[in-house]
């Protein structure tokens, strides 16, 4: 299906979030085109009238978001101190559209022009990032995660659909790192295959360090109901195993198997756990007992 990207304006540029690393959020876009199987985001189709099974086919512009973001960064600079900002959280700012409209790079230059002194987090999987490089650095505390999930490009090509291959990914972190920007890896959905396969674990996380990284985000896959359609569709064709340690992924015991062997594996790799922390949203849970 051809991506469909529709045109909006926005009331507002600047929201409020939960998120407890940040203290306002700015997505550009409604929608992701890089379709990724296991993204939680997909809920936010239903602000614009899009069904769930439609995600990643659609991109809403918020076209006057670098106007508004002219008008709302005063109440920002008005604070003391500056507060901190999350871009994107339910979208990422460099997916393809970015190169036609340019939002994420006008939203970061206002930042710039005002000599903004919050952290300026932004979070992508795209190599676009570099083509603002020079504005990040003029930004005081700006900051780039970087989602990489696998450095397996075959399995990264299968969950992450239409995103950028892992090896893009990891050789745009050591570009960011080698520039001197902030910027560490979210390893977000932490997958279940590396369950299986505890090497994988540190194969990640050694070509994670490579890249001249330190600080690394895990989170435990997500699983909401609006999710697992998409990821059942992917696992009827994987083995027997990796099924069943995807349909355990949100039970406690996996979690409680995993942790030691994460921390150990960022340990042996010289990475440290941002916030020290492996963040999961459910607590006990088996997929084969939920629809």
């Amino acid at each position: 299906m051809a991506l469909q990207i529709h045109a909006t304006t926005a009331k507002s540029i600047i929201g409020n979030t939960k998120v407890p690393s940040a203290d306002f959020v700015i997505n550009p876009y409604t929608g992701c085109q890089f379709a990724c199987m296991y993204c939680f985001a997909s809920f936010m189709g239903r602000f614009v009238g899009e069904s769930n099974g439609n995600w990643g086919n659609y991109v809403y512009v918020k076209t006057n978001a670098v106007e508004l973001m002219e008008k709302q960064i005063q109440r920002l600079l008005k604070k003391d101190p500056h507060p901190r900002i999350a871009i994107s959280t339910v979208t990422d700012p460099y997916q393809g559209v970015e190169r036609k409209y340019r939002l994420t790079r006008g939203i970061l230059n206002t930042f710039a022009q005002h000599d903004y002194q919050g952290r300026v987090s932004i979070l992508t999987k795209s190599p676009t990032v570099l083509d603002d490089l020079e504005t990040l650095k003029r930004i005081k505390n700006s900051e780039v995660g970087f989602s990489i999930t696998t450095s397996d490009d075959t399995l990264s090509r299968k969950l992450d659909a239409k995103a950028p291959i892992a090896r893009a990914r990891l050789e745009t972190v050591k570009t960011l790192v080698d520039a001197g920007i902030n910027t560490y890896v979210f390893v977000g959905p932490f997958l279940p295959h590396m369950y299986l396969r505890p090497d994988l674990i540190d194969a990640l996380f050694a070509d994670i360090r490579a890249t001249g990284v330190t600080d690394v985000k895990v989170e435990y896959l997500n699983l909401p109901s609006y999710v697992r359609p998409r990821l059942r569709e992917f696992l009827k064709d994987q083995p027997a195993d990796i099924q069943a340690v995807y349909a355990t992924s949100q039970k406690f015991e996996y979690r409680e198997t995993l942790e030691p062997v994460i921390r150990e594996a960022l340990a042996n790799n010289g990475l440290s756990l941002r916030f020290n922390e492996i963040v999961h949203h459910v607590s006990d849970q088996n997929l084969k007992e939920t629809s």
